[in-house]
């Protein structure tokens, strides 16, 4: 099994992405856990819910993963959680590090915010998507993770992650 996330900023397709790119490779996708639990949870978030936001990203994984699919499409993994921690709270638990560490990917879909951004309730930074864009890749430069960054519009993006599927995976 092939593990892909597809991560970058807030509003730069990754949604949309991996549900097409599940589709298109007849596979389960993971979906992004954060969304679910801040709207289960009637107050705003804290840091000390982004442990429990990361295992349920794991749960979730591991879910897929039981499955056993060909290639498990990840709708953001730990990485983001990571850089969220230490963006907002100056921190990151160590556990959370400790899972991104053992549990990287194959290979991840760097998903440049060249989108309109668009609002919704749990988006928090329209106005430094660019700055936070660096900040992902400078993230997964220090994992050793493989990464390809996306740009264009969603029909491009797809066209293109399907050819480096074709090239990469097989």
């Amino acid at each position: 099994m092939k593990k892909v996330v597809i991560t970058g900023p807030e509003s730069s397709g990754k949604s949309t992405l991996s549900k097409h790119l599940s589709e298109s490779l007849f596979t389960p996708h993971v979906r992004e856990y954060a969304r679910e639990y801040i709207a289960s949870i009637d107050r705003s978030y804290k840091k000390d819910d982004l442990i429990q936001i990361a295992k349920g990203q794991m749960d979730l994984e591991k879910d897929i993963i039981s499955q056993t699919p060909s290639y498990l499409i990840c709708d953001t993994d730990l990485l983001t959680i990571k850089i969220w921690s230490e963006y907002k709270y100056g921190g990151c638990d160590s556990e959370i590090l400790e899972l991104l560490k053992n549990n990287l990917p194959d290979l991840y879909l760097l998903a440049s915010p060249d989108f309109p951004w668009k609002d919704d309730c749990q988006r928090e930074n329209p106005y430094n998507r660019d700055e936070l864009f660096s900040v992902y890749e400078q993230e997964i430069i220090k994992l050793d993770v493989p990464y390809i960054i996306l740009t264009g519009n969603k029909s491009e993006r797809l066209e293109r992650v399907m050819k480096i599927f074709s090239n990469y995976f097989n």
